[in-house]
Parts: C-alpha cells; structure tokens; sequence
C-alpha cells in the first residue's frame, strides 16, 4: 500500500467537462497524474463509488462546501477519484454542483487504485473491484498526509480532517 513520502503512481485518469474550455474538450479527457501534479499540492479523496449513499451525502459534499478553505489552506486542486467511468463522474459533477471547485477523476480501469494498493473487492454486493474510502495530501507528486478509512468507515477521510492537515502542512 502506498505510505507517507511515496511518490503517487504514474496513471492517466479521465475527465469529463460540461462544457469546453480553453486548451479541455468536453471529454473524456486524459489526466496524466504526474504532470497534473507536478509543483502542485492536491488534495485528493478517493469513494467507493459516484452516487452512492455515504459518497453523495456526506464525502463529497464536504469538500465542495469547503472548496474555498483548501485553496486559502494552500492547495491548487482538489481531485475526487472513484473507480466509475468519465461519463458517470460528470453526471455526478452536475447534480453535485463541482464545477470550478473540484476535479472529478474516472479511474475506470482501477489502475490508480490498483497502483497504490487501495482497492476495495466489492465482488458479491454488485459493484466489483472499487477505490477504498481514503483521503491524501500530495505536494509535487508526493503523498504528505494520507488517511485510509476502515471497512464502511467514514472517519478519517472527510474534508475536514484533510482540510487540517493541509493547514498544518503549509503552516510549517
């Protein structure tokens, strides 16, 4: 599993935008994880899975509430990562209103969470191979803070625990 002072897998995610902008098409488009990390600090949180009960009520929501605080706390981006596909995670962008606050990221194949041993079996309950519930600072590619929720946990990994972190981070 991934630790503390690792540098974050090579990957590309995707990305789904509502409408084009500049030098980004509607999508899915490729996300590079290293270069869109790269002199940056993220913000990272991974869930199980986009409109699911616990992700759509309480994990994402937090950190769309408190957008604004991570950029004051110093962090670039704040990346929402799920093992669903490119389209799936613009929907769930639009009915929870992300746009300008937070990059929602596809990691359809699971590479990511493959790559950073922090896959979840949910083979059985329908939903197959998923992201664990977990939440990580990065700074340049780096992981600083990471914090892994146990099974149908969501303690460690809200907003406002990550948030802390990142001010203490930057703090020192």
């Amino acid at each position: 599993m991934i630790q503390t002072g690792d540098k974050i897998p090579a990957c590309t995610l995707f990305e789904y935008h509502e409408t084009a902008g500049e030098g980004c098409s509607v999508g899915p488009n490729p996300v590079d994880t290293h270069a869109a990390s790269s002199g940056q600090t993220i913000a990272l949180f991974a869930v199980p899975g986009a409109f699911t009960p616990t992700c759509s009520a309480k994990h994402l929501p937090g950190y769309v509430e408190h957008a604004q605080d991570f950029l004051a706390a110093g962090v670039d981006e704040i990346w929402c990562l799920s093992v669903n596909d490119a389209f799936v995670m613009g929907a769930w962008a639009r009915e929870q209103k992300t746009a300008g606050k937070l990059r929602m990221l596809a990691d359809g194949d699971a590479a990511f969470a493959n790559a950073t041993g922090l896959t979840l079996d949910l083979n059985g309950k329908g939903l197959g191979l998923r992201s664990n519930r977990y939440s990580m600072l990065i700074q340049d590619g780096v992981v600083k803070t990471l914090n892994v929720e146990g099974p149908g946990k969501f303690e460690v990994s809200d907003a406002a625990t990550l948030l802390a972190q990142a001010r203490s981070l930057n703090a020192a």
